[in-house]
């Protein structure tokens, strides 16, 4: 472990502590109901009740096909960047000089500068499953929305509790999404850290400030009002 000093254990924890402080206070506690994600939530169920009425659901399922085209994408993206950072690893000599010219530039080791990408791909990997298991769901909430019976019964228990099926597996997907965004977001405060552990913290509070304005301050929350 001679290869990290005592910072760069603090920094990496730093890190997680951030990833893990807003996974709890968006997710977790009592303020995530205040959230851009957890209002869009609930347009999501609306959105199943509304669906119910329509005779013609060809938005509905336009809408749905969107989102799986979002989460395929993501899932694609994820998979080239664990490529690249496998790529990276055979080209640690050639990093190794390029941060040895940087001025100011911390010294690093080839085992150091490896262990930072296999991190950095770790982050991916997790993405990916993320953002892959959406796809999922949305595929599952696309055949409950398809299950979801005729507005002539739309006064039915049953079909209200379809839609409500169709509400809550939109929402899992889109939960599920979010939490690959997240990665995708902490993936580029990581990367700080191959400028040292002081840029890995200084990344990393940056992006849990970008993160956590457009939860609770941001335009998009302000449009959709109170």
């Amino acid at each position: 472990m001679q290869d990290f000093s005592l910072l760069d254990f603090v920094a990496v924890g730093v890190f997680l502590g951030a990833w893990a402080l807003y996974y709890v206070v968006i997710e977790l506690s009592p303020f995530g109901n205040r959230t851009l994600n957890r209002i869009m939530d609930q347009y999501r169920a609306a959105w199943m009740m509304r669906m119910i009425v329509r005779e013609n659901r060809i938005v509905d399922t336009t809408i749905m096909s969107s989102l799986q085209n979002g989460a395929a994408f993501f899932a694609s993206t994820s998979l080239l960047a664990i490529g690249g950072g496998l790529a990276a690893l055979g080209a640690t000599d050639t990093a190794l000089d390029v941060f040895a010219a940087v001025p100011y530039a911390p010294p690093t080791t080839r085992i150091a500068f490896e262990a930072k990408i296999l991190g950095l791909v770790a982050i991916f990997i997790y993405g990916f499953f993320k953002f892959a298991w959406s796809f999922r769901l949305f595929n599952y909430s696309a055949i409950l929305v398809g299950a979801v019976p005729l507005p002539s019964q739309a006064q039915d228990p049953a079909t209200i509790e379809a839609a409500n099926k169709a509400g809550r597996m939109n929402i899992s997907a889109g939960r599920h999404f979010n939490r690959g965004l997240r990665a995708l977001f902490f993936a580029l405060a990581y990367l700080g850290w191959l400028a040292g552990p002081w840029g890995l913290m200084i990344t990393t509070v940056g992006v849990l400030i970008v993160l956590f304005r457009r939860q609770f301050v941001s335009d998009s929350l302000v449009a959709l009002g109170d």
